[in-house]
């Protein structure tokens, strides 16, 4: 049974104040919170095995490795990649998108085509601009309509021997939406492109099969799964990432160094250079133990309730304008009032304790689609209640009283 006040106990920061008011935190897609489970293993790391890992012969170091290792086991059967060496360990999102921008920047031609759609985060826009400013490809975007769906037919137009890449989100992180992947890779690779998922929005609320979908990159944060900052995983397929040059140079990364050349290792060290994140990369596996232990079904189940439940709330109040409305769609609604600033809103809200985002949330191609500065965005989780949604109802009617 899915027992929300026994699951909120499991986060301690839900249990404070802010402003003097119960903390109400619907900012889950910008990162979501972390369960005593997960930061007990980042102490734990630090309190009893701190210590590099791959390259000492010492005990600590060995069980350090092994730990770490475990972990990246965990993140390939939850996102059941076909290898472990194809699940490379990033910083994020970001670092994983910029890995595959770098080693693309030697193998595209001027002319080539590359595609993203009108509802990317700026992380899946500028790393493609400046890949088509070093080689001369050319950037195209899929359009969107009003209710924040991609339109497809164009998409389909778009399409030619030509494009090379096509890089789209899995979930928009401003507006919910939850794009038809499934059909962008089988179309994309009708004509012999490769297709890069930006699963960062996704990973909370979708347990993804890469081997299913049969994409061709896959990339997420482990802050976005109740796990750390500051990590995350680039899944590619072998021959891919094998064929593509390497993104930095330095320690782990190699198999042989002399002044004259130096060879590189396999995968997935080739992407790894450096000391990793030792304790955020554990940390990841326990956050995925953590929310498999719930279930993913029973997550998504409980968050659509959510999300039903304060749209009809949010639509009964005077004004309120909500972008975003797709058939299929995650925990995230994006709205306005009238015309009052999304950043007033958001500091009123912050002093009731209620913590929700406001602004461009990192897509502002969105925003002048719509023609506004930003918006209001409350995201929820599964730790999220019916009662908190009210009292951010309460909340929001107040300020709307304050600032009109």
């Amino acid at each position: 049974m899915f027992d929300v006040n026994k699951i909120r106990e499991d986060f301690p920061i839900l249990e404070r104040t802010v402003n003097g008011q119960p903390l109400i935190y619907f900012d889950n897609a910008a990162t979501s919170q972390t369960p005593n489970q997960v930061i007990d293993v980042i102490s734990d790391y630090y309190q009893n095995y701190n210590s590099n890992i791959h390259r000492g012969v010492h005990s600590l170091s060995q069980e350090a490795t092994d730990v770490y290792e475990n972990a990246r086991q965990k993140i390939q059967h939850h996102f059941n990649a076909a290898q472990t060496h194809e699940v490379i360990l990033t910083s994020g999102t970001t670092h994983s998108i910029n890995i595959i921008a770098s080693g693309y920047s030697q193998l595209l031609q001027a002319g080539d085509e590359l595609m993203i759609s009108a509802m990317e985060h700026h992380s899946n826009i500028v790393p493609w601009q400046m890949l088509c400013d070093r080689t001369g490809a050319i950037l195209k975007v899929i359009p969107m309509d009003h209710a924040g769906v991609l339109d497809m037919n164009a998409f389909n137009d778009l399409l030619s021997t030509k494009t090379k890449l096509v890089f789209v989100n899995h979930v928009s992180n401003a507006l919910g939406t939850v794009n038809p992947i499934e059909e962008i890779i089988k179309r994309a690779h009708g004509v012999g492109a490769k297709v890069l998922i930006d699963g960062a929005q996704a990973s909370p609320h979708i347990k993804t099969d890469v081997q299913a979908l049969d994409v061709d990159y896959y990339v997420t944060s482990a802050h976005k799964l109740c796990g750390p900052t500051g990590v995350g995983m680039l899944y590619g397929k072998e021959e891919l990432l094998n064929h593509l040059p390497p993104y930095q140079g330095g320690g782990e990364m190699i198999a042989e160094v002399s002044f004259e050349k130096t060879t590189y290792a396999d995968l997935p060290h080739k992407f790894e250079a450096g000391t990793p994140n030792i304790a955020g990369g554990i940390a990841f596996g326990a956050a995925l133990d953590y929310m498999n232990g719930i279930g993913f079904e029973t997550i998504a189940a409980y968050e659509h309730e959510l999300l039903i439940y304060a749209t009809a709330q949010l639509k009964a109040i005077d004004g309120l304008k909500i972008y975003g409305e797709a058939p299929q769609k995650t925990a995230v609604i994006s709205f306005n009032v009238d015309d009052i600033h999304p950043y007033d809103i958001g500091s009123i809200l912050d002093k009731m304790g209620i913590a929700v985002r406001t602004g461009h949330h990192c897509a502002q191609p969105i925003m002048d689609f719509y023609k506004i500065p930003g918006t209001v965005r409350a995201s929820f989780s599964f730790y999220n209640t019916k009662e908190e949604i009210d009292t951010m109802i309460k909340g929001l009617q107040k300020a709307i009283q304050m600032l009109k």
